[in-house]
Formats: structure tokens, sequence, C-alpha cells
């Protein structure tokens, strides 16, 4: 197809934005074949099906990097225990937050899990999102994280959309495991992600550090195993302490390190000697009323880069808008619109070790977002308002 009369954010190049005012997009089959100014368009492609935009903005298509979108039931009471005081580390230690949600997750089916997933999956799509990163991590046993992997790989038969799975076994520790976590760790955690991978359900492995979930000592046994499977590794680190998780991401050449609010000038220099992208994620810092901000200036002082993510996630984060997650980042972080959009586009693909995502080149894959709006700035500036008019995934309209 050719895509005509479009403005272009490529989101590469040395202009901002990688913006080109009168540009032209050739696709073939599901790949980008040309993108450029509409004036040097070459001849063989001229007589392609035309698709006339009418002036709108392209963008590539948007990649959520970090998730939780497939579990059982909700968190809307401890929502409500929230706003009348308790911390999230009191709801946890009181037996709420991540290991009530595994009780609901045990309780459902593959089929559970996938009906119950898809409506979130939806609006992500119905904004423009072309690949969605998913995590298990709410089975914390193995059968059920391996069905939360079945439920995310599922997804993809369901929706034209590209799906990223992680297995994140070492996300909290069960109440049947009480204070044994290393037995966890070796028992249940490390084990599962070996059939897990066996049967092709990881992409990736994730973990949790922190003091209400694991040390980086467990953490790095875990990372011990990824590593031996040829599997990259990610890390929750420094969400609510520094516990120095974002050092072992980067000592272990992690696709990312997420969250990071408690990160420091030394973390954000390790992270840039590794070429680990700094995933933010405002959804969880809105919802949890925190104070500590990511260390934006020290990531972009060190060109570390950027990404976010909606971390749509029953408890902390119950957030399905990659739009609104950039308003938020804008607002909260005090983020540029630019750096939102290369979050979600560029930075979101690094972190999830995609090469043929993220930016518009000939090349890469066809996903892309056509949108009713003038400037990539107002994709950032609105608040609960979707402009997009239309999605192209693997060069589908």
């Amino acid at each position: 197809m050719l895509f005509t009369n479009a403005k272009i954010a490529t989101v590469s190049g040395d202009q901002p934005y990688g913006l080109i005012e009168n540009g032209a997009i050739v696709t073939q089959d599901e790949e980008i074949a040309w993108v450029g100014e509409a004036g040097n368009l070459p001849d063989e492609h001229r007589s392609h099906k035309a698709y006339d935009c009418g002036g709108r903005l392209i963008t590539p298509g948007l990649i959520d990097c970090h998730t939780h979108i497939v579990h059982g039931g909700n968190r809307a009471t401890e929502f409500e225990m929230r706003l009348k005081g308790a911390s999230y580390e009191e709801v946890a230690r009181a037996g709420g937050g991540i290991v009530s949600t595994v009780t609901a997750t045990r309780e459902a089916s593959v089929d559970d899990l996938v009906a119950s997933a898809l409506p979130r999956l939806d609006a992500l799509i119905a904004e423009g999102t072309c690949t969605v990163e998913v995590k298990s991590g709410y089975g914390l046993d193995d059968e059920t994280e391996q069905n939360m992997l079945r439920a995310a790989r599922r997804l993809e038969s369901e929706r034209p959309v590209r799906i990223v799975t992680t297995f994140l076994g070492a996300h909290a520790v069960p109440k049947e495991f009480g204070d044994r976590a290393d037995a966890y760790i070796d028992g249940v955690c490390i084990p599962t992600l070996e059939a897990a991978h066996a049967e092709g359900l990881v992409d990736a492995v994730d973990g949790f550090c922190e003091n209400i979930a694991f040390t980086p000592d467990q953490i790095e046994r875990v990372f011990v195993q990824a590593k031996e499977l040829g599997l990259p590794v990610k890390l929750h680190a420094e969400q609510l302490s520094n516990m120095g998780g974002t050092q072992l991401a980067a000592r272990y050449g992690a696709l990312s390190a997420d969250h990071i609010e408690y990160a420091n000038v030394d973390d954000a220099k390790a992270l840039a000697a590794s070429s680990t992208v700094g995933v933010v994620l405002p959804g969880a810092f809105y919802t949890l009323h925190e104070k500590q901000v990511p260390p934006i200036q020290h990531l972009r002082d060190h060109n570390v880069p950027i990404a976010l993510a909606t971390d749509c996630n029953p408890g902390s984060s119950p957030l399905a808008s990659l739009i609104l997650t950039m308003n938020m980042a804008c607002t909260l972080f005090r983020m540029t619109p630019e750096e939102a959009l290369v979050g979600v586009t560029a930075n979101a693909a690094k972190a999830l070790g995609l090469p043929d995502v993220g930016t518009i080149e000939a090349g890469k894959r066809a996903d892309l977002c056509i949108w009713n709006i003038e400037h990539p700035a107002e994709l950032a500036y609105r608040i609960g308002f979707n402009p997009l008019h239309k999605r192209v995934f693997g060069g589908r309209i």
C-alpha cells in the first residue's frame, strides 16, 4: 500500500520527532518498503493502492513494554483501603497486594484468564497499541504460572496484536511459603521457569527486587538460570527503596530496569554502561500516591533510553491507556512530549529487545498509527481523549 498526504513522525533521525511534513509510506506485505518526502517517491511505487491520510499524523504503532494484563479478580477494595490511609507496604503485609490476586488467579482457567484479559487488551489496541508485553507472576506455583503464560500466548490468536511474554515467578512469596523466600526461589520459581521455557512460553525473565519481595541475591539466582537458558532478563527495581536492583540488572545486561523511582546517579551510570533501558511507570506512581520521582534528569544526563508503559495491573496501576500514560509522564515526571512518544515507540522496542518495530524506517515492520492530530505533541497534551483514526498492524489497516 501507499500511504500519502501525511505528516510522519518517524521517531528516527536528527529532526525533532523525526518529522516529515509532507510524507509518504510504502508497505510491502508486513514491512515498510519506503518512507520519505512525497515528492521523492520512486516511480515504481506510484501505482500502488493508495490510502489518502488527509493530512493526518502517522507515528509508529505504540508499544506497551510492561503490563500484567493477565490475572484473575481485581483489588478495588484495596484501592479503598489506601484512600483511607493504608500504604502499599501495609496492604501487602496484611495479606493483600500481589498475594490476594494470586488466590483469584489460581482459581481461574486459561479460558477465564484470556476472557478477563481481552477487555484490557482491547482498550490498548483501541488507542493504537500494536505490541504488548505480558508478565506472569500471579500464580506463584508451577501450574498457574504456566497457565498465565499460555493465556498470554493465546491473546495473539484472539486479536491482531503482538504479544511478548515475560516469566515473573519471582514476584512475591506465596502464603504457603511464609518467610521461606529462598525455598520458594529454588523449589518453585526456578523449576517452573525451566518447564515454561521448555514449552516455549517465555520470551524474557523478570523479578521484583524490593523489601516486600526478593533480595538482589535471590533475584540473581533466577537471573543465572535465565542466562543458562539463553533468555534476556529485566527487573522491577528501586520502586519503594534502593536495594541495589538497578545495579544487578545492569550487571546482567538486562533489557530494562523498571519503576526506578529510588535509583540514583550511580544507577543511571550503570544503566548507561550496560545499554539497559530505564522504564518509568507513572500509573503506579499516581495510584500509590508516591512522592519520589524517577531520576529523569540523571537518565538524560547519561543518555539512558527512557521508556514508558502502563504497568496495567489489578493493584498498583489499573491503567489501560498508553495515551494517558504519556500525559502522566509529562505532568508528573516533567518529561517532554517528544520523550513520551519515543518512550512508547523506539525506546519501548529496545526495552523488549525488538529491533523490527518502534520507528518508521524501511525494513521495519509496518505497525503504524494514523492520528486525527496536526502535531505529535497533541498525543501527550489531552487528557481522556483518543485521537486514533486508523491502526495499521503488519501492513493491514
